[in-house]
């Protein structure tokens, strides 16, 4: 299985730490965030890493290097200087990571969630880990119904961990699902979210998922990167 590390993001919110840092970059822990993702890819076997960037691209292939010291392959793909956004980036991806399934994860979240659990083989068109809704988005993205199917709405209501299995599939005739933000960059490459699509397949049950009730950040503000910090040196018993 290979992976994608969407790390394109502007960081716009951790300003002034990003002015000159991408955000999967900064350190939490004594590592860069992205850092994490990569041990967990390698211990379960992957090989082949795709990482998108875009601000401060450099630096990625600066720090990182070619993946060597992990076992891993990286594969660099800039995005130019605006973000694919995640539908975009992920379909710009698509021809490194080939036809069968891949592994994505957020290069700016941080959890104890064992990546060796996905499966390989989604039972639909993709397989999400869903978390309980953190404070600051109570309200939740999708919903996750008893026979592990996610959907639009529910009583059991939860946030996406951008944690999950992909076929390429689910983007054939993407077109068709995209919303009205959807666009095309100044590289000429299409710009558009990855929800609306995901949304669609859910009326027709192709969108599975599980519950993560571990740990979870999405190191979004300077505060919540400082939290993390905090529990990384003082775990929770």
């Amino acid at each position: 299985m290979k992976a994608l590390v969407f790390a394109a993001g502007l960081g716009e919110r951790m300003r002034p730490l990003t002015d000159h840092t991408p955000k999967p970059l900064i350190e939490a822990g004594g590592k860069p965030l992205i850092v994490w993702h990569l041990e967990k890819l390698a211990a379960m076997g992957v090989r082949d890493v795709v990482v998108n960037t875009s601000w401060l691209a450099d630096q990625f292939p600066a720090t990182l290097g070619d993946g060597a010291q992990w076992d891993l392959r990286l594969h660099y793909l800039y995005e130019g200087d605006t973000p694919l956004e995640t539908g975009g980036g992920m379909l710009n991806a698509l021809a490194v990571l080939g036809d069968s399934p891949f592994l994505l994860v957020n290069g700016d979240i941080w959890t104890d969630f064992d990546f060796a659990r996905l499966p390989s083989e989604p039972a639909g068109l993709a397989h999400l880990v869903m978390i309980d809704p953190p404070g600051y988005a109570t309200q939740g993205d999708f919903a996750l119904d008893e026979a592990g199917l996610v959907r639009r709405d529910g009583t059991q209501r939860l946030t996406y961990s951008g944690i999950g299995v992909y076929r390429p599939a689910l983007l054939d005739d993407w077109q068709r699902h995209v919303d009205e933000q959807a666009g095309v960059a100044s590289n000429g490459k299409p710009r558009f979210r990855l929800a609306p699509i995901l949304r669609a397949h859910m009326d027709t049950d192709g969108i599975r998922g599980e519950r993560h009730a571990g740990r979870w950040t999405d190191v979004g503000t300077p505060e919540r990167l400082a939290e993390l910090e905090r529990t990384l040196v003082n775990p929770p018993r």
